[in-house]
């Protein structure tokens, strides 16, 4: 959803996507279905988000890198320099790092729940960038992100470092344009149905979560429930589950649907399945997935999570995916146009949704031939 983001006191409200405490066993499953189902749609106890800021405009900002190569440097302290000349009440901080030094002009900042309310989200690199920043807000409501790209290419990235200062004027003066993309919440559940981690304590991705045999020669039998119902037993080398803005990642090389990140869906993408007919299907991002590794399994399954593993799953074991309540609020490039460059463009002006045409176009060079490629190729040499 495209909206202009003001940085004043108000609450947004998300529809409330809830986990549940029990996991239905697949023999259980007819049975238990429906009130599974009802507890899904009825509890309201979670899902909330709260104020973005009690001011005017941004007061605690973060930076967040993955690389400190020179290009990097030299933009922190650019940008440090910028906002303590232009706005010289704003705090920065900066992630803490082992064995990285912080700039003067920032302060450390540890995730956590004694941590420093973050009004305002910096990137400087690629999308994985963003990704690792939306991992730092897990547990809940993410502050808006502010991406600038130091010359790589990506979806996720639609201000040049260039364009610093004036991203930055509109997102103090109230005129920044968001679009919220969309999140999953996981939880894992033991063979015995209990929870595994503390009650509540979903794990938040942005991408995509992926079940895959790793390094094991066997496939993995996984088999799929929505909302309750027994959808099919997958012999796959894996499964994905995706956001819109996940399907033009891992989801796109195992053959997924490319979505619109604008829409609220969820993709099942099967990865190498023995089967013809096993197509990827959207659903809307009110639907519960659990995906539970067969008893008869011959190969235990990985989780993992934006590319990064984090559980083993054995034959009895499972996941349930839903959509998260905390989106990630992305700043567009349209924050930084007037209405008479927007309108004096052809087409939709950058970061509405004529940006994401052009994005397919430009990063995947969508449905170009062959001697189409060719031709770019010849002419960037």
């Amino acid at each position: 959803m495209l909206r202009h983001w003001r940085p004043r006191n108000r609450v947004l409200s998300h529809k409330v996507c809830l986990s549940h405490e029990r996991l239905p066993a697949f023999s259980e499953q007819r049975r238990i279905a429906h009130t599974i189902h009802h507890r899904h749609a009825s509890s309201t106890a979670r899902g909330v988000a709260t104020a973005l800021s009690n001011r005017s405009y941004p007061q605690n900002v973060i930076i967040i890198n993955k690389l400190r190569t020179p290009p990097v440097v030299h933009a922190i302290d650019a940008l440090l320099g910028h906002i303590e000349t232009t706005y010289p009440d704003v705090r920065v901080f900066m992630e803490d790092t082992p064995q990285v030094e912080i700039p003067h002009g920032a302060e450390l900042w540890r995730a956590g729940a004694t941590s420093p309310n973050i009004d305002l989200v910096i990137t400087l690199g690629g999308d994985g960038t963003i990704l690792h920043a939306s991992s730092l807000f897990s547990a809940g409501e993410v502050p808006p992100v502010l991406s600038f790209s130091m010359g790589t290419l990506g979806f996720l990235l639609p201000f040049h470092i260039d364009d610093a200062a004036r991203a930055l004027r509109s997102v103090f003066e109230g005129k920044a344009t968001i679009l919220n993309r969309m999140r999953l919440a996981l939880s894992v559940y033991d063979k015995d149905l209990k929870r595994k981690g503390s009650d509540g304590d979903d794990w938040q991705v942005m991408n995509e979560i992926a079940l895959h045999r790793g390094s094991d020669p066997h496939l993995n039998t996984i088999d799929i429930f929505v909302d309750g119902q027994h959808l099919t037993e997958a012999v796959a080398d894996g499964l994905i589950v995706s956001t819109p803005t996940g399907s033009t990642a891992y989801s796109l090389s195992a053959g997924g649907p490319i979505v619109h990140p604008s829409l609220s869906a969820i993709v099942l993408t099967p990865i190498c399945p023995r089967s013809l007919s096993f197509r990827p299907l959207v659903f809307p991002a009110s639907s519960s997935i659990t995906l539970r590794i067969g008893d008869h399994s011959r190969s235990s399954a990985g989780v993992s999570m934006d590319g990064r593993p984090s559980h083993m799953l054995g034959p009895g074991e499972s996941v349930n995916v839903q959509a998260s309540p905390y989106p990630v609020p992305c700043i567009n490039r349209s924050s930084i146009l007037n209405d008479k460059q927007i309108m004096g463009a052809e087409g939709a002006g950058p970061g509405k949704e004529d940006d994401w045409v052009r994005d397919i176009n430009n990063l995947l060079q969508y449905n170009a031939t062959f001697r189409s490629k060719a031709l770019l190729r010849y002419s960037r040499s």
